[in-house]
């Protein structure tokens, strides 16, 4: 099985991990991500854009509360120029790992380990609280429209990590997975990222993806060390001023 493209990973980003609303305004694509983070409220290019064509989408990113903020991906390296000249300041670069759902089902996880179930339990809920994922990004999960669902771990009999996974067009996407700091370095994100590919797999998915940042190095080892390999990358640009109040 070959890698996913890059372009269709970027479609399942957008699908299993969606904003609230999405408008077109001239070449920009703006997000509505009511608090859901940069992923959900990043703009992006539609088309080519010129550098007078800013100030309406910078316009339109603090009418909705948000801090003017692109996603920059490859190929648009004119963009990143056009930001950098305007004093955007680079954030969060971030790869996609994928990998076929083959690489990741060779052996299942213990049956009492790992579980998958929707809607989260409190117990969930409070695992992603402690790692900083509150109620706007637990409403991002909530607006996926197609397969998805919690995952949760336990190590040693107790609860210790939480994770969200959804499908898109034959590729599933792990997102918000948590481990409690004191559960860590005893494999629960392997076989919660296990737990995914078998899930995703039984909904016909054939490659599974999660975007982690660089700067995340335990993470990203944990995915190079499942044989996931990075597929495709991409960077934030942000306004270096606040938001309008």
């Amino acid at each position: 099985m070959t890698q996913a493209s890059g372009a269709h990973l970027f479609d399942v980003l957008e699908h299993t991990w969606p904003a609230a609303g999405m408008r077109p305004l001239g070449p920009w694509l703006i997000r509505d991500g009511r608090g859901g983070g940069k992923r959900v409220s990043a703009a992006t290019a539609r088309t080519p854009a010129r550098a007078e064509e800013l100030p309406a989408a910078e316009a339109a990113m603090r009418a909705l509360g948000e801090l003017p903020r692109f996603m920059i991906r490859p190929g648009e390296e004119t963009l990143d120029s056009m930001l950098e000249a305007a004093g955007y300041r680079v954030i969060d670069p971030v790869v996609i790992y994928n990998a076929p759902i083959a690489t990741l089902t060779q052996e299942r996880p213990p049956r009492i380990a790992t579980f998958d179930i929707w809607e989260p339990m409190a117990i969930q809920r409070d695992i992603w609280a402690a790692g900083g994922i509150g109620p706007a990004r637990l409403a991002v999960m909530q607006r996926v429209q197609g397969p998805k669902t919690a995952l949760f771990g336990r190590d040693a009999s107790r609860p210790a990590a939480t994770g969200f996974v959804a499908a898109h067009a034959g590729a599933a996407m792990v997102h918000a997975l948590e481990v409690l700091p004191a559960h860590r370095r005893h494999g629960l994100g392997r076989r919660l990222m296990t737990h995914a590919a078998f899930w995703a797999a039984a909904r016909g998915a054939a490659q599974l993806a999660v975007a982690c940042t660089t700067a995340n190095a335990a993470a990203c080892a944990l995915y190079a060390g499942l044989g996931m390999t990075p597929a495709a990358h991409y960077h934030y640009r942000e306004h270096p001023e606040g938001a309008a109040p």
